[in-house]
């Protein structure tokens, strides 16, 4: 017989430094052991933001699907700033195309595309909107 869903949760939690918190109380699971569990397997992922969508069970029990890290957060790392601009056309930014392909690759799995080249467009299109040119277009 499965398991009866209490709850489903999307959220953004630091990487390998996940703690207690009234959100995770909310879901109703065990929040010393999903932090351990969460933290053990993010803890390569260390000062990135990391979404994570927690299933949680009447049993207090859970399942966690890590998601990749957001693209406009690794966007501003490659371009080296600390946020875009408020005008997408006031450039503060520049990555390469070889920085694009690298973040479209590591985001491929969770985007709604078929190919890299069509991964790349949607990254390049973030870039744009955060005012972060590409080869300086």
């Amino acid at each position: 017989m499965a398991k009866r869903i209490v709850k489903v949760l999307k959220m953004e939690l630091p990487g390998g430094e996940a703690h207690p918190g009234p959100k995770l109380a909310s879901a109703g699971v065990v929040m010393n052991k999903f932090c351990t569990d969460f933290n053990a397997k993010t803890a390569d992922r260390k000062g990135q933001v990391v979404p994570v969508i927690i299933t949680a069970y009447e049993d207090k029990s859970y399942d966690f699907v890590i998601k990749t890290s957001p693209t406009a957060g690794l966007i501003l790392k490659a371009a080296g700033i600390k946020k875009g601009s408020g005008n997408p056309k006031k450039p503060v930014g520049n990555i390469t195309d070889a920085q694009l392909e690298e973040i479209a690759k590591y985001k491929l799995p969770d985007l709604n595309a078929n190919d890299i080249e069509a991964a790349k467009k949607i990254v390049a299109g973030c870039a744009r909107q955060m005012g972060v040119t590409v080869n300086g277009k």
